[in-house]
Order: structure tokens, then C-alpha cells, then sequence
């Protein structure tokens, strides 16, 4: 491996962050799609020049950009997504039913052996692929079609779903999450999908432990080991042994078990990495401190790493998919703040430095390590 590249994508367009190995010296091209939010730039692992862009703006809607060069150049894909059958209702803030309506694509997920496949999470929640390197999308519908789907409600956010995640040694199997229903899982490819909650509680909801109504941040595993997965969840630091079957906390002796984002260590499947913050009302981190906390244990034992990170005065938040780690030795990690720095840690996280400070807010970000 020789270099990184960092997709960031913001309130205020996309951005791409380039170094060689060291990870010293940083080229920063952007803004492209200036003005749009940019909710996820994600690359091929099949073809790391095959980017994809999820452009939307509440004037004019929601635009895939595909990219064959590297960012280089950019052109608009398929923009259709339709649910399929009719669309039913989900409830409301308030308790009310609402018809289905697509809004926005949240996560954009590419296929680990085909440039051409790729699986968009959107909302309102439902799961679409395309297969022709995004000029259509077709919804795999039974994500929506669950029994359970008519009582969801959204989340701050929205009724998104915006964690896809594929099981590299099994393609069946897949788990998605959504804010604020919970998690489902499928062993078929998506024909059916089976809530996977089991262990989760959330003290705002009439009855805790429902299988429902579990506001899930984001999901996070090792390739080599799929079946453990971790989890943030709107309070709660989780782990699964069973790829989803069964939950239990691992918060342990962190500041705070709120957050948004989670992401492991690319070598080192039980290196954990997590941002405590405050609470769902304060979101920004305790003591005005960032800290991103480490546990080398798989959970429950957490260390904050603090070193060239922001220790006064510092009142951002980082957002469910702006944490990020390339495949480099060591492993760096990336974390995209809300006001709007990026900073890189090319050591695991005992060291950080920011590649940027004044971008828009970030809302994700992700690495590809190049040859």
C-alpha cells in the first residue's frame, strides 16, 4: 500500500483528501458539487477509481454522481428510486401514519467484487441496489415489507437507514440499520429479513426492550470476523458474538455511552474505536474535550486518546459516518467533525493532527488505501 485517499462529504459539497504512506502531506480537492449536501462518497474495493457521491438539496432532490476516475471527473447516474408495490404508511413523530416517501440516499455501499453493484440505504428506510453501476436501482423490498415496518418511526434525523453491513465470507448475509426501528438481518440475499434486537434497551420507549423503536447510530465490524459486530446506538456502546442474534453493553468506563459513530481497527478486530458525546440533547463532547476513546479488549475497557486533539473549549459533534480507518501499517484513523476539521491519525490513535480545519460541517467520511 502506498498512499490514501479520504472521501469526505459535507453540508457544503464533497471533498477529496490524498497522501502518500506517511501520511505527512496532504493534496485537498473539493469543493465539488458545491452547495449540495453530500451525505456519502464511497469507492469501489473491486475498482478504487469507481467513486460514488449521494448529492441531495431540498430544492432540487436527490442526485447520484459516479466517478470512473478517481474524482477526477464526475457524471450523474440513475436518480430513481420508487419503492415497489405500494408504499403502505409508517408512523409519525406524533403518533400519526404517514405514507412511505423517499427523500434522500444516506448510505451508499459497493459490492466488494463488482464496481457495477452497489446498495443505497435511503429514506424513508428502505434498502435498493443497482447493478449497473447505478443507472437503475431496484428496492429489495423486503426490508420495508417486514411486519413490523407500518410502526416505525423516525428518528432526529429521519427514518433513514444508514448502515449497510455486507458479510464478506457469506454475500447472503447482510445487516441494516435504521433510526429509529433497530436493526434486521437477512441470510438470503435480501428475500427476507428478520429483526435483530434481541438484547437491546432504550429507557425513552413505553416498554424498553421492545423489539422495535431502537434508535441505532451505526454498526461497525472486522472483515475477518463479521459475526461480531459493534454498535452505537442513541445511548449504549453494544456487541454482538452472533452477527446480530443477541446484544449486550459494553460501555464500560466510558465518559459518556451517547455517540453517533464506531468503526475497529483494520488489523486488530478487537480495537474498538468510539467519540463519547454528552448527550442527545448536548451534542458535543463532555467537558468541552474531544476524545476518542479505544478499547483494545473488544469493549467494556475503554482509554481516551487525546494527543493533538482539541482539549478546550471544543463544542463539535461527529457524526454517525464521519469516522473512518485505512488498511495501512500502522492503521490511521479519521474523524470528521461538525465544524468542519478532519483529523487523521496515522498511528491507531495515539497521535492526531488535523488534514483540514475549516471545511463545512462533515457529515461522512471514508478512506480508500491505494496500491
Amino acid at each position: 500500500m502506498s498512499a490514501v485517499r479520504v472521501l469526505v462529504g459535507t453540508r457544503k459539497g464533497a471533498f477529496i483528501l490524498t497522501a502518500e504512506g506517511r501520511r505527512e502531506s496532504w493534496d485537498v480537492a473539493g469543493p465539488l458539487f458545491g452547495g449540495w449536501e453530500i451525505y456519502h462518497v464511497n469507492g469501489s474495493p473491486a475498482d478504487p477509481d469507481r467513486l460514488y457521491a449521494s448529492q441531495s438539496n431540498g430544492w432540487f432532490g436527490q442526485v447520484i454522481q459516479r466517478s470512473d476516475d478517481g474524482g477526477a471527473s464526475w457524471e450523474p447516474v440513475g436518480n430513481d428510486f420508487a419503492y415497489e408495490g405500494e408504499p403502505g404508511t409508517h408512523l409519525y413523530y406524533d403518533g400519526s401514519s404517514r405514507p412511505w416517501k423517499f427523500t434522500r440516499v444516506w448510505n451508499l455501499a459497493p459490492a466488494a467484487d463488482d464496481p457495477d453493484t452497489v446498495y443505497a440505504g435511503v429514506q424513508d428506510a428502505a434498502l435498493f441496489r443497482t447493478t449497473d453501476g447505478g443507472h437503475t436501482w431496484h428496492e429489495l423490498a423486503g426490508v420495508r415489507g417486514h411486519d413490523s415496518a407500518a410502526r416505525w418511526a423516525p428518528g432526529a434525523g429521519g427514518l433513514c437507514l444508514h448502515t449497510i453491513l455486507t458479510n464478506p465470507q457469506d454475500p447472503a448475509r447482510m445487516l441494516v440499520a435504521i433510526s429509529s426501528a433497530g436493526v434486521l438481518s437477512t441470510t438470503d440475499a435480501g428475500a427476507s429479513w428478520a429483526l435483530a434486537t434481541k438484547g437491546l434497551r432504550s429507557d425513552f420507549l413505553p416498554e424498553p426492550e421492545a423489539e422495535i423503536g431502537h434508535c441505532v447510530h451505526k454498526l461497525a465490524s472486522h472483515p475477518s470476523r463479521p459475526d461480531v459486530v459493534f454498535m452505537q446506538k442513541h445511548w449504549d456502546v453494544m456487541r454482538s458474538d452472533d452477527g446480530g442474534g443477541s446484544w449486550r453493553e459494553i460501555s464500560g468506563n466510558l465518559p459518556s455511552d451517547f455517540g453517533f459513530a464506531v468503526d475497529v481497527h483494520a488489523h486488530e478486530p478487537d480495537t474498538v474505536y468510539v467519540v463519547p458525546i454528552t448527550s442527545d440533547e448536548l451534542h458535543y463532547p463532555p467537558d468541552g474535550r474531544l476524545r476518542v476513546y479505544r478499547s483494545r479488549a473488544g469493549g467494556d475497557d475503554w482509554e481516551p486518546l487525546t494527543e493533538g486533539l482539541p482539549q478546550t473549549d471544543c463544542y463539535v459533534n461527529v457524526l454517525r459516518d464521519a469516522m473512518a480507518v485505512d488498511r495501512m501499517d500502522p492503521c490511521g484513523v479519521y474523524v470528521g467533525t461538525t465544524g468542519g476539521q478532519v483529523y487523521v491519525s496515522p498511528d491507531a490513535g495515539d497521535h492526531w493532527t488535523p488534514i483540514v480545519r475549516d471545511l463545512p460541517a462533515v457529515l461522512s467520511v471514508e478512506v480508500q488505501t491505494l496500491p
